[in-house]
């Protein structure tokens, strides 16, 4: 069975995700998550959260559940965990890999729209939006659906790539201005999203607590973007932003690069901690 996902442009297309390319998606995510600099970027807000250990805390737009994951490990805690995402083979895999670590009692996976939940109204205390506010068709709907489902002085995190910063230099006159430009418009639907995330956030009746920049730069060898760059091959064409061919010689270029250690990839990230009014 196969996933009908929405289309990653701002287009609003949508196309058919096969289980190859969803076992493509989910590597990507799990390299990257396993990666310092996200190990580092979630603890760091998981510290900044405070938590008492006893909350109930939403995974959205999960992915593969690697934050839930994450947290259902961490010790200490003891709360309610659940995780959801729009695709029922990611959240297979989630349950899947819950499993393997023997937390498949911990979390709770559900398939649904970040946009338009099925969850319940002011069941959580924490929201926790990693990586998914720059591939949803609308932020600001999705924002006012983790207000919803926040409960009064609960919080949400944003954590998320600024997708305008995002670069690799190549050999091209340009030096890989165009294709830099190309990705972005491509590969997500908001590349610069983050940074109205303060007017989104005020727009949706959620008051900003905390908010940090983070970067990621891979010089002389790809490190972080290794992951990003294999899954590339597969995700580039069915993007349509290049062809099978055209990709394997653009990737092949940036590979080669860091083998010489001549390779430099970089982008900006920012999380944002936001709380929901108490009721008056």
């Amino acid at each position: 069975m196969q996933d009908e996902l929405q289309a990653p442009d701002v287009y609003g297309r949508t196309f058919q995700l096969d289980q190859p390319t969803l076992e493509v998606i989910a590597a990507r995510l799990e390299a990257r998550g396993q990666h310092s600099f996200f190990i580092r970027a979630i603890d760091d807000y998981l510290a900044r959260l405070a938590l008492t250990g006893r909350e109930r805390v939403l995974d959205f737009g999960c992915g593969t559940g690697l934050v839930a994951r994450t947290l259902a490990k961490r010790a200490g805690f003891t709360g309610e965990i659940a995780a959801i995402d729009i695709s029922d083979g990611l959240i297979a895999m989630g349950r899947r890999y819950a499993t393997a670590e023997g937390i498949a009692d911990r979390v709770s996976f559900h398939s649904g729209d970040a946009h338009r939940s099925n969850l319940p109204e002011g069941g959580f205390d924490v929201i926790i939006a990693h990586t998914l506010i720059s591939h949803v068709a609308d932020p600001a709907a999705v924002l006012l659906e983790a207000r919803r489902l926040l409960q009064p002085k609960g919080r949400i995190v944003v954590f998320d790539g600024d997708y305008a910063s995002f670069t690799f230099t190549t050999d091209d006159p340009d030096h890989g201005k165009a294709m830099d430009e190309a990705l972005a418009g491509s590969l997500v639907a908001q590349p610069r999203v983050m940074r109205i995330m303060p007017r989104l956030l005020d727009a949706a009746g959620l008051s900003l607590i905390d908010a940090y920049p983070s970067i990621v730069a891979d010089i002389g060898r790809a490190d972080f973007f290794a992951a990003a760059l294999a899954s590339f091959r597969v995700l580039l064409p069915k993007a349509g932003l290049l062809n099978v061919e055209q990709t394997n010689n653009y990737i092949d270029g940036l590979e080669k690069a860091s083998a010489e250690r001549r390779f430099f990839g970089a982008s900006n990230f920012y999380t944002y901690i936001a709380r929901r009014p108490q009721k008056t």
